[in-house]
């Protein structure tokens, strides 16, 4: 069975940096493109960034282009989301997805960036 966990929220100070983690069971992320989105309170669930099967390609939201970083460990079956310069605006639960039969989903983690 396909589950994906993130890992590496917390609480950071205005400028700070976190690094989120993606691991992937039940499945060879290999094969998958894989994508961060995120959902504020209030907000509806947006895409932040995505990267090929093979980490080739990449695609970033305007607003964290320059700032976010995804990349791949395929020997971990993990992908991350580094993150700097945080902003409060980023305050949000970051999930990960891919697509395999279906829409799957981890279960979040929350990243709260605050003074």
């Amino acid at each position: 069975q396909l589950q994906l966990v993130e890992s590496g929220g917390g609480l950071v100070q205005p400028g700070g940096s976190l690094r989120l983690s993606c691991a992937a069971s039940g499945l060879i992320l290999d094969y998958y493109a894989i994508g961060w989105f995120r959902q504020a309170p209030g907000k509806e669930r947006e895409g932040v960034s995505c990267i090929s099967s093979s980490g080739g390609s990449t695609n970033y939201a305007d607003s964290v282009k320059g700032r976010f970083t995804i990349f791949r460990d395929n020997a971990k079956n993990t992908v991350y989301l580094q993150m700097i310069s945080l902003k409060p605006e980023d305050t949000a639960v970051y999930y990960c997805w891919t697509y395999h039969v279906r829409d799957n989903w981890g279960q979040g983690t929350q990243v709260t960036v605050s003074s």
